[in-house]
């Protein structure tokens, strides 16, 4: 299997120059998911537009955490997990909440619950989900533009698992420290 390399500025294609600075002024470091996508400019450039929209969305910091950090559990993205963790530490997310996220148990507020519920039905169902579903989403509040904006998140969340499913992206130091 070929080695992906973890590019900096000086290595990276001319086209992921100033994206690698993008994510170093976002990050305060070149975080190696990052490094591995520069081979591809257009795909850390569409990871980055899609992490700035998906941020823009209509959800919170609890609600972006809990569809991101369901998706990288589901995929079980060894990366993205503990990144994740740390965002959410940034992001001021309860610890409960992200532990309950890592660890598969049930969530302390419904509505988080059930937004959790929805994105791992979309997730496992590419999309489909029942009408029943749908009905207890609905009922904790969300509506079609929540519905549609976790598929926003979808979208981000593919791009950087499946990355560094096939790239085995090492995990960044200030991130470790989350790995369970």
């Amino acid at each position: 299997m070929k080695n992906f390399e973890l590019y900096t500025k000086e290595t990276a294609p001319e086209a992921s120059k100033a994206l690698i600075d993008n994510s170093v002024s976002a990050f305060g470091m070149l975080p190696n998911l990052h490094a591995v996508m520069a081979e591809a400019p257009t795909l850390l450039e569409g990871y980055q537009v899609l992490h700035e929209l998906f941020q823009k969305t209509s959800f919170n910091a609890q609600e972006l955490t809990v569809v991101w950090q369901t998706i990288n559990v589901e995929h079980n993205c060894h990366y993205c997990v503990p990144a994740h963790s740390a965002i959410a530490a940034s992001m001021k997310v309860d610890q409960e909440i992200v532990d309950a996220l890592v660890n598969k148990t049930p969530l302390a507020d419904p509505k988080l619950e059930t937004l959790r519920n929805t994105t791992l039905a979309m997730t496992r169902n590419r999309g489909v989900i029942d009408e029943s579903e749908l009905e207890e989403f609905y009922s904790a509040g969300y509506g079609n533009q929540q519905l549609l904006e976790i598929v926003l998140g979808l979208a981000q969340k593919v791009m950087s698992n499946y990355t560094n499913h096939l790239a085995d992206t090492p995990v960044d130091q200030p991130f470790k420290k989350f790995i369970k």
